[in-house]
């Protein structure tokens, strides 16, 4: 029996997303901390923490992994 990673099945679509929320979920993809989108984005990591966890909520995903996923799948 093989392990795969499948993707969430999208329950929204971007539009679901604040502007802001998807230039966020845009740089999970990157191997990079929360902390450094906080600074590329001039906001506090906390900033971020919320940004992402409404995302999170929205696209309903509970893991950056899973948010990752979720983001290509619809072009992010």
């Amino acid at each position: 029996m093989t392990h795969q990673q499948t993707v969430p099945a999208p329950t929204v679509g971007l539009s679901a997303l604040t502007q802001r929320e998807r230039v966020v979920m845009g740089e999970l993809g990157e191997d990079i901390t929360l902390e450094d989108i906080a600074a590329r984005l001039w906001v506090t990591r906390n900033t971020v923490k919320t940004q992402l966890r409404s995302a999170y909520r929205k696209i309903g995903v509970s893991t950056r992994a899973e948010a990752v996923a979720w983001a290509r799948a619809h072009g992010l």
